[in-house]
């Protein structure tokens, strides 16, 4: 059966160590399992970490990336998102897609043949998740019974992290100003996933408060810059600042998933400061996507 990246969730938490495990690994230890073959790599919006991470996951699993901006395609004006999979399909070893609507990649993975990875929608950000996931091993060690707190909008980049960080085992906290949060559901379906626990906080300082890692990402999102201004003012008091960061544990990490805007989400002390981990995460995009797109194509 093939299998596709669209969520963090279709994978078991097992099938998730596996793939952070294979993102370590030594790149010749992974064999070429694209060896003669093309990635199609379609992006709907902009990029510079998953463009470069991508392409060069891909030419270390021995395959040719082949970068595609969205028009060039034309989803559903060129042509119809499946008649788009269905061709790709036979030219390539895997799909991946940045879009806006996450229903475009579920309906690539519904018609290809090959693996399809969303390399964010405005759902989830999978890759993203992993590659948070990969950090955070790294600087903390075994995650099971550390606290993750997230501290700004729940978005697509909260949600992966979120997920993933329940299927670790984590202490999950979120702090979202209201109108910007989660829904009760969305908190049972992640307290679901395994974590240790799940809350969610209307003050950003009570999300951080002992916290081992602590996220935040940009509060103006591509797409949303028409309400910029209304946003900043919704989030004032959600900057993660010195203060803020001497409220989370001694040797707590700061995290962004880049690009950050410096005296918004965060201030430029923090975000450049000895706690930040944010160009080893970002370096991380690149290993967690020959983890992940090697899992893909069956190396185990």
């Amino acid at each position: 059966m093939t299998r596709s990246l669209l969520d963090i969730t279709d994978f078991t938490p097992d099938e998730v160590g596996l793939i952070l495990d294979l993102a370590q690994r030594p790149i010749d230890a992974l064999g070429r399992p694209l060896e003669g073959q093309g990635a199609a790599l379609v992006f709907e919006k902009p990029s510079n970490r998953t463009r470069h991470s991508m392409e060069m996951a891909v030419v270390q699993l021995g395959g040719h990336p082949v970068y595609t901006r969205g028009e060039e395609v034309g989803f559903d004006t060129r042509e119809p998102v499946e008649d788009i999979a269905a061709i790709m399909s036979g030219y390539h070893g895997l799909i991946a897609a940045r879009v806006f609507e996450h229903s475009v990649v579920e309906r690539l993975a519904a018609t290809a043949t090959i693996p399809v990875v969303n390399m964010l929608s405005d759902w989830s950000h999978p890759l993203q998740g992993f590659a948070d996931a990969l950090t955070m091993q790294q600087c903390l060690g075994d995650l099971a019974g550390k606290t993750v707190a997230y501290v700004g909008d729940w978005n697509n980049v909260s949600r992966s992290l979120a997920e993933i960080s329940a299927m670790l085992g984590m202490h999950v906290r979120i702090g979202c100003p209201p109108g910007f949060d989660a829904d009760d559901a969305e908190l049972e379906r992640i307290e679901g996933l395994g974590a240790a626990s799940v809350e969610q906080v209307a003050g950003p300082h009570d999300a951080v408060a002992g916290a081992h890692a602590v996220h935040t990402d940009t509060w103006v999102s591509m797409g949303q810059e028409a309400d910029k201004e209304a946003r900043r003012q919704a989030f004032e008091g959600f900057t993660v600042d010195a203060e803020m960061m001497a409220l989370a544990d001694p040797g707590a990490v700061f995290m962004h998933c880049l690009p950050a805007y410096r005296g918004f989400e965060v201030s430029a002390d923090v975000i450049d400061g000895p706690q930040s981990v944010v160009f080893q995460q970002g370096h991380n995009r690149l290993h967690s996507a020959r983890g992940a797109m090697a899992f893909l194509v069956g190396v185990r």
